[in-house]
Parts: structure tokens; C-alpha cells; sequence
């Protein structure tokens, strides 16, 4: 009876263990910059196929906040909806949504479509008007690695190790392996507003920055896309971002040097909803393009 019952009690445990033992592989895509990765287009403008929660697709988003903030990356996993563009906030329990998107649906759905058997995981950290140079942060904050105090990078880190002390993110009773696949960074507009010296610099800060997310990473060649930035041209002057061209070629220096990297031009023909903005159109398309600029870096 005791031999009978050991054989029952191994074939109720084994396979419990078994499943215990089973892993999820989830490619996880680090998403960050200034506003126009937070995003300020309205859900109101989203197609049917976008507005809606994703399936198998999940996103860590850190609270903004300024520098010499407390509660900067703060953030909690959940399944990717609309509503994480400008004005999203958490408190690491509750995320509070917004009636904005930025680049992650588009995004979300277009990578879906190039992994089609993959989960996909996006870990989101963005400020408006962050610049990288702490001499331009105004109030805005930077990204500066050696600011002493807390600053964006120290919001950034929050955020990661936020998003990696989770071990089951999707709840499905399996640990998560979470292989990272890509930086997406959509930023260098308020480097491009303060000094000509400062976006003489953008090179060097961009490169240093860059290379300091993929050592969070842990990857060293972890594939980079950036966005060009572009000018509404809709200033007294004309042009808003006064050093514009020095962060584009710094910006394209970037893309060109560095062994795995690219950038993308298309915001140069977007629309925009204010002076500093793209419209709703324009996030969508560049979700897209950062997509398959990605799914490019990681097939070489």
C-alpha cells in the first residue's frame, strides 16, 4: 500500500515540478528619451487594430519625474493598452493611464507581425524635455551618468531593476526569461535648444549614454535605433531647435560609426500637433519604423 502510494504521490509531484521548471523566453525592448518617446498622440486617433489591449505583449513603464525626485521609475508590469503616452504615472502598485500614446503600439504590433512566435516585453523610461548634457536639463532634468544627485539615468536604473525583479510577468506560473533585444531612443532635441556647445557635445554624450544602457543590459552590442530629430519649424525665428543640424549630424555619426546601430529619418516629413509634437499619425508610422530597424539589427 505504501509502495502504491509513493508511486501516486511521484506522479502527482513530478509533474509539478516539471512545470515549475519551465520557462518563458520574452524578448524585452527598452524604449526611452525625451517627449517625443513619452508621446502626445490622443487614443482618440487610434485605427480599431491599435486600440485595444496586446495580447502576449507586456510593458514596464517607470514613473516620470524630474531630477532630485524620489518616485522617478517607478512602475508595474502589465499587458501593453493604449494610454502610456504623456501624462501616464505609477506609484509601482497602480499604474494611472493617460488619454495619449507614444511609439509602443504601433510598435507592439508591427514586431508582433516579425515574431509572430514571440512574446514581447517593452521597459519604458521617458521625460520631456530631458536633455543628456545636465547644462541644458533646465527643469526638465538630463541623463548626464556623472550628475551628482538623482537625476534621469538614476530614474532609468529604477526602472530597469524594477522591471527585472520580476520573475513571472505575464502571471502564467512560469519564470520569465527576459532576453533583451533592442534600445529604441527617440531624444536630443533640448541638447539642441541651449548652447552650440552643448550640441557639439551630443556626440560624445550619446555614444557614452548608449553604451551605458547596454552595460545595464548586459549586452555590449546590444542593437541601437534612434529617431532623427526633426523642426516644426514654427518659432518667431523659424527654427525651434536653434542647433538642430549639429544633433542630426551627431545623430547620424552615431548611427554610422557605432557596429550596431541605425536611425531613422522619416520624422522629417511628420505633421505636427504643436510646435515641439508630432500628430497622432506620426507616432504610429514611427512605431513602425523603429520595428523593422530593429528586426533588421537583430537578423545580421
Amino acid at each position: 500500500m505504501k509502495h502504491y502510494q509513493s508511486i501516486l504521490l511521484l506522479f502527482t509531484i513530478f509533474p509539478l515540478l516539471l512545470f515549475s521548471q519551465q520557462k518563458d523566453s520574452i524578448r524585452v525592448f527598452y524604449l526611452g528619451g525625451q517627449s517625443n518617446m513619452e508621446g502626445y498622440g490622443y487614443t482618440k486617433d487610434l485605427p480599431k487594430d491599435l486600440n485595444k489591449p496586446f495580447k502576449n505583449v507586456f510593458i514596464y513603464e517607470g514613473n516620470p519625474a524630474g531630477d532630485h525626485q524620489q518616485n522617478g521609475g517607478l512602475g508595474k508590469w502589465e499587458v501593453l493598452k493604449p494610454g502610456h503616452g504623456v501624462g501616464f504615472s505609477s506609484d509601482g502598485i497602480k499604474n494611472q493611464y493617460s488619454e495619449r500614446f507614444g511609439i509602443e503600439l504601433s510598435l507592439a504590433k508591427r514586431l508582433q507581425e516579425l515574431y509572430p512566435n514571440d512574446k514581447i516585453a517593452f521597459i519604458k523610461y521617458a521625460k520631456g524635455g530631458s536633455s543628456i548634457d545636465s547644462l541644458a536639463a533646465r527643469q526638465f532634468g538630463s541623463w548626464e551618468p556623472d550628475f551628482k544627485g538623482i537625476n534621469q539615468y538614476d530614474h532609468f536604473l529604477i526602472t530597469l531593476n524594477g522591471a527585472f525583479s520580476n520573475g513571472d510577468i505575464d502571471g502564467n506560473g512560469k519564470a520569465d526569461v527576459l532576453i533583451p533585444s533592442g534600445i529604441i531612443w527617440m531624444q536630443g532635441e533640448s541638447d539642441a535648444d541651449f548652447t552650440e556647445e552643448v550640441a557639439n557635445k551630443y556626440y560624445f554624450n550619446l555614444k557614452r549614454l548608449m553604451d551605458l544602457i547596454r552595460a545595464s543590459l548586459r549586452v555590449d552590442d546590444l542593437p541601437v535605433v534612434i529617431g532623427k530629430i526633426s523642426d516644426s519649424w514654427n518659432d518667431a525665428d523659424g527654427k525651434v531647435w536653434d542647433y538642430g543640424e549639429l544633433v542630426q549630424y551627431a545623430q547620424e555619426k552615431f548611427a554610422k560609426t557605432d557596429g550596431n546601430a541605425s536611425i531613422i529619418r522619416n520624422t522629417r516629413y511628420y505633421k505636427y500637433s504643436d510646435t515641439w509634437h508630432y500628430d497622432s499619425n506620426g507616432y504610429i508610422d514611427l512605431g513602425e519604423k523603429f520595428a523593422d530597424a530593429i528586426y533588421k539589427l537583430n537578423a545580421k
